[in-house]
């Protein structure tokens, strides 16, 4: 699962709008629908509640490594330095390593959410009166512009949750390409990596015995409902969480329990029974494999730190100095 992000409606993978994706991608011969979707109001709470269920670790055990090693992660970061976050949300995690580096001058929360960066905004600078806030209301998957007070700066990146996972390997050395490109030569980022581990753990963290994040699956559903005056029978699909060895990912789907038709927007979706909606893969890596990918995006690799289960990992990249490049 991505960062949570508290706004009800967020760009388009596409650009197309939300109406549009949904009836693109449930055209398809293998229906789909995005992950980005998710994160209306009514999704943004019940993933607050996921995080807080024992099985769903991911937040929990990365939450702990930023608190016992968020002072090295910045160590070095000089008073001119940005910290430049990638779909920041609520910037909840950003505080951990705000704290462990009073002597940053700015940062620089990027989201496509404007009300979630002004929450975040007013709660931070009352926390940290000497920081400067500067949000950027963007889709940082595309080509971020930076106001000049930030393109000045030595700049530091920072893209936890393992948001990274919800790319696609290619598209994830694409991204962490434009990354290094946005931060500079010089630049280092701070990301997130859920670590592979026995699948058991990542179906007991996808599929709680609690019904959470069934609720969160289907609630995409309920959201075409609500906003497009779509036509789903919520009780006619089923959530499925299974763990693809070969691929190293969760594939997050719903199940029709039965042919049915949905209408959107006076269109048509015939479903047989069995028949899926792919709604999110959440790719996992070794440490090694996560390496190699930001080798193969111009980084260079640095320290990683993990928890002692090796749930988790936290990994530094380091883009090559401007006499480097190239």
């Amino acid at each position: 699962m991505t960062n949570e992000i508290d706004c009800a409606q967020p760009f388009s993978p596409k650009g197309h709008g939300f109406a549009a994706d949904v009836l693109d991608g449930l055209s398809r011969a293998e229906k789909r629908l995005s992950c980005l979707y998710f994160y209306d109001a009514v999704g943004s709470e019940l993933f607050d509640e996921i995080t807080r269920l024992p099985d769903y670790y991911p937040t929990r055990v990365e939450t702990d490594i930023l608190s016992a090693h968020g002072e090295e992660m910045l160590d070095g970061a000089g008073e001119d330095a940005a910290l430049v976050e990638f779909g920041s949300g609520s910037s909840r995690k950003t505080e951990i390593l705000l704290e462990r580096a009073p002597s940053l001058a700015l940062y620089a929360p990027i989201d496509v959410c404007a009300s979630a960066l002004e929450k975040a905004r007013a709660r931070l600078s009352a926390r940290f009166p000497h920081l400067r806030v500067s949000p950027i209301v963007a889709d940082f998957s595309r080509p971020v512009a930076l106001p000049d007070d930030l393109a000045s700066r030595r700049r530091i990146g920072f893209f936890p949750g393992s948001t990274i996972g919800n790319f696609a390997p290619e598209e994830a050395r694409g991204l962490l390409l434009a990354m290094r490109i946005l931060l500079g030569p010089g630049g280092r980022l701070i990301v997130g990596v859920d670590l592979k581990k026995e699948p058991s753990r990542f179906i007991a963290a996808y599929n709680d015995a609690h019904g959470v994040t069934a609720a969160f699956n289907l609630n995409l559903l309920a959201r075409i409902n609500r906003e497009l005056g779509g036509g789903f029978d919520l009780s006619g699909f089923g959530h499925q969480a299974i763990y693809d060895e070969r691929a190293g990912r969760v594939e997050m789907r719903l199940v029709s329990r039965r042919r049915q038709t949905a209408t959107i927007r006076g269109r048509d979706f015939a479903f047989s029974r069995g028949e899926a909606i792919h709604t999110e893969d959440c790719y996992k890596y070794a440490v090694g494999e996560f390496r190699a990918a930001a080798r193969g995006a111009g980084w260079a690799p640095g320290r990683v730190w993990t928890d002692a289960d090796a749930l988790f990992s936290v990994h530094e990249l380091r883009a090559p100095e401007a006499a480097q490049v190239g």
